[in-house]
């Protein structure tokens, strides 16, 4: 699910986002060579953002060797975001992404654009073949198209096993060729958000508002590879690991947040349009350990994650699946995230300071930490189908990085918690 910077709240909420909080509920059909899956998820943020994500997968097996495996996902969005302006004690008048508007936030409040609607479709296929005991390759080619934004790429990966396949090495890699043409065009990187009430004229507005706006779309390619290693540790237990590299270029920025410029009281004065570094530089390190116990399953993972634009994190997880009889189970997961700000991040400028190269007051990029509670709870039935009920609660507080506040800012919640829920009902057969 994308959105936003990245275009994905689906992939930073929904999922960054949702993909941090839950996986889609799925159900699975098998015709002798044929697997069929069905997914559905929904995902519902405290008067901010909700979205809805299907899924189809439809797998083929020709012989023992190879399989081809399609999907379709769509998924849809609505709410309200977080702009990045900071709450006042007075009104304030935002104008829209497209120029064609307004919206207001009370006194008081954070202000969210309501203007956050968007429906994505997305279209892959990949293709597994065992050339030998020893060996597995694999390709793939995916798009992805919404209203502003439009994903092209292309994964493969080689798989080796060693030590009568109790270790598996395998080295994989994508790359994505991505579209960016936001609603209204791309703003410059830090200027003044056009208001009408600054101008005589609806033709002076649009004057002021054009020349805000740089022509044309834009793109972003992004290079990542991994090296991950599975070793069979006993008969019960396993251990994974991995190291993920991740090379973006291109435009980065957010199109549709801002920063506050306050004066010495606290008071906003302008609305500048964010700016952020046309490159990034990604490694993590992923460990995972997992066991099969008398009545369950369980399994622990950490992993740590560094970029060249100071963002670095810390996530802690794990799953516990507990089988009451040999039809009825739990499942219980944790996860706690926890976040450094980019070195960008500011949760607002200052009139009169010199402007920097970069700024961003997106919380998503600023210090934070989050964590996730969900239970599941299953039921094999007589047909051999199954019934499962999931309810998870995930809960972000972003952090001040230090900024000294001052005015009337000491009086507003600039770092508000956001919450969110996932219900879902399986049913597999």
């Amino acid at each position: 699910m994308q959105l936003t910077n990245d275009k994905n709240i689906a992939s930073a909420l929904a999922v960054a986002s949702c993909a941090l909080i839950a996986q889609p509920a799925q159900a699975e059909t098998n015709y002798e060579d044929w697997k069929v899956d069905a997914a559905l998820m929904y995902y519902g943020e405290q008067d901010r953002v909700q979205a809805i994500e299907a899924i189809g997968n439809v797998e083929k097996n020709f012989g023992d060797r190879s399989t081809l495996s399609m999907k379709i996902v769509v998924d849809s969005l609505t709410g309200a975001s977080a702009s990045g302006a900071v709450a006042q004690n007075q009104g304030q008048t935002f104008t829209r992404p497209s120029g064609k508007g307004e919206y207001q936030i009370k006194a008081g409040d954070t202000p969210l654009d309501d203007t956050f609607h968007d429906t994505r479709v997305q279209l892959s296929a990949n293709w597994s073949e065992v050339l030998n005991p020893l060996w597995t390759v694999n390709g793939g080619v995916y798009g992805s198209k919404e209203f502003d934004y439009m994903s092209l790429g292309l994964n493969g990966g080689v798989e080796r096993s060693f030590n009568k396949d109790n270790t598996t090495l395998a080295l994989s890699a994508g790359y994505s060729y991505d579209t960016v043409d936001p609603v209204g065009g791309r703003p410059m990187g830090l200027s003044a958000m056009a208001l009408r009430d600054r101008y005589n004229t609806e033709a002076e507005f649009q004057t002021a508002f054009d020349n805000t706006r740089l022509d044309g779309s834009d793109t972003k390619a992004t290079t990542d590879l991994v090296l991950s290693v599975t070793q069979i540790l006993n008969r019960r237990w396993l251990f994974q690991a991995n190291y993920s590299l991740s090379s973006v270029s291109g435009y980065l920025t957010d199109p549709y947040k801002m920063l506050s410029q306050v004066d010495t009281s606290g008071t906003s004065v302008n609305y500048l349009y964010e700016n952020r570094p046309d490159s990034r530089l990604k490694q993590s390190v992923f460990t995972m350990v997992k066991g099969a116990l008398d009545k369950g399953v369980v399994d622990f993972s950490y992993r740590f994650s560094r970029d060249d634009w100071g963002v670095q994190s810390h996530t802690l997880e794990t799953h516990y699946r507990h089988y009451f009889t040999g039809n009825i189970y739990g499942q219980l997961h944790l996860r706690y995230y926890q976040q450094q700000a980019a070195d960008f991040y500011t949760p607002f400028l200052v009139e009169g300071a010199a402007l920097p190269q970069y700024a961003s007051a997106d919380y998503r990029i600023g210090d934070m930490s989050a964590y996730t509670i969900g239970i599941k709870l299953g039921q094999r039935l007589q047909s051999g189908h199954e019934l499962s009920y999931r309810l998870e609660f995930y809960q972000q507080n972003p952090e001040n990085n230090g900024t000294s506040l001052f005015g009337q800012l000491n009086q507003q919640e600039l770092f508000p918690d956001l919450k969110a829920i996932v219900a879902q009902f399986s049913y597999s057969f």
